[in-house]
């Protein structure tokens, strides 16, 4: 028999513990997930929504995004994907993944993410008359963090309705100020493409001059965020590149989008 003080015994209730305690976090993680699937999900619907400036109070989320149809795109093709479960995929995971990886030519690589899946879901906003609003997933280099976010474009495929990240890691009070409400009202009604189509969207250093003719293609810079700023521009110009969404919004234009 193991005496009350004996070594024996503290060490046999001591794995004892550990052991009903790994039961019961595992446990735990196991019933748990399908609600944190659950949330992350109702969270990632919530950032699309404001993003394009769809949320209302009193109406659920998950009833404000049927008006909105996610779809996969090739993004070197700009077609839509219809042997991949939209539902299902993830282009963040899918990049990991050597059949969907696309390496970026360093000359195009100006978001500085290196890779990208080939493919990426885009959520299409749709009304009575067809597409109301398309809203990109977007991403990039910041000055501490890759920075991920949701770009709204009206149907000409070039006013923006809304632009906003919801994962970064930049300075608070600095370059995290791109959470701040204020700055991203600055987005809404900004052209992301000159008149012949070339991507003209940027971040400024200061504040933009609403007399020049440029300033519907600029927006404020960060206070003490340059880098962030450049961060900023820079997503925006790769995303808006053949490269990236450009060939789809071309097509969207053109109605060579069927649904």
């Amino acid at each position: 028999m193991l005496g009350k003080d004996s070594v024996k015994k503290t060490l046999l209730v001591s794995i004892l513990l550990c052991l009903v305690c790994s039961v019961l976090v595992s446990g735990s993680a196991v019933l748990l997930k399908p609600i944190q699937q659950m949330n992350k999900e109702l969270d990632m619907k919530t950032n699309i929504l404001a993003a394009g400036g769809l949320l209302e109070v009193g109406i659920s989320v998950d009833e404000l995004f049927k008006k909105v149809r996610p779809v996969v795109v090739d993004l070197l093709t700009g077609e839509i994907v219809t042997d991949i479960d939209v539902n299902k995929f993830d282009q963040y995971v899918s990049q990991k993944d050597p059949r969907f990886t696309y390496v970026i030519p360093r000359s195009s690589d100006l978001a500085g993410i290196k890779i990208r899946s080939k493919y990426s879901k885009v959520y299409l906003v749709l009304d009575d008359y067809g597409i109301s609003e398309i809203i990109l997933p977007v991403h990039g280099k910041g000055l501490w963090s890759t920075m991920y976010g949701f770009m709204a474009l009206d149907k000409d495929t070039t006013t923006v309705k809304g632009f906003s990240f919801y994962s970064h890691g930049e300075t608070p009070g600095l370059g995290g100020e791109v959470d701040n409400s204020s700055w991203k009202k600055l987005w809404q009604g900004k052209k992301l493409y000159d008149d012949n189509w070339v991507s003209s969207l940027n971040v400024i250093k200061g504040v933009v001059d609403k007399s020049n003719e440029k300033a519907v293609y600029q927006v404020d810079g960060l206070s003490g965020a340059t880098l962030t700023s450049n961060g900023v521009s820079n997503i925006i110009s790769y995303w808006s590149s053949h490269d990236g969404f450009a060939k789809f919004l071309e097509k969207v234009r053109s109605g060579g989008v069927q649904l």
